[in-house]
């Protein structure tokens, strides 16, 4: 078939209706043109996370929004910054603001962006405080399609 645009819907398997006629049912696609994968249920605070994430970066306008909860339940959001001399991820800047507000280890990430994986250098910053914290990584719209670490 013809190359799909990111965001396009793509048909899946139909469904039956009350009515016994099948209905398709569409799947938003990712820059790659595969499905993407169905949302991983959160914890109420994991949905926090990328909540404000999300916000972060649709009140900056920038390409990704972070947010990490320190272990004694804090929480710090940042969003990606590009200045001349300075380039930072939003999860780098995250970490960033948790350390130089006294945070020493972290329980959980969150990144909202169009990136279908994290960074290396992003997983390292987590890392350097917390190697078990888990990393979740969400579309624009707030759907979490992976995991990084253990959940």
């Amino acid at each position: 078939g013809s190359p799909t645009a990111r965001g396009e819907l793509m048909p899946q398997h139909g469904r039956p209706t009350d009515r016994g006629v099948s209905t398709p049912q569409h799947r938003r696609l990712t820059d790659r043109g595969e499905p993407v994968p169905d949302p991983i249920e959160l914890s109420p605070d994991d949905a926090k996370l990328v909540t404000l994430a999300r916000s972060a970066r649709a009140r900056n306008n920038t390409a990704e929004g972070a947010a990490v909860r320190d272990d004694t339940g804090r929480t710090y959001v940042a969003t990606s910054v590009e200045l001349p001399s300075l380039a930072l991820s939003a999860l780098q800047a995250a970490v960033v603001i948790a350390v130089a507000s006294g945070a020493d280890a972290l329980e959980a990430a969150a990144v909202v962006g169009s990136a279908a994986t994290a960074r290396t250098e992003d997983l390292a910053v987590v890392a350097d405080l917390s190697p078990q914290a888990p990393i979740l990584l969400a579309a624009l719209d707030g759907a979490v399609h992976r995991v990084i670490g253990s959940y």
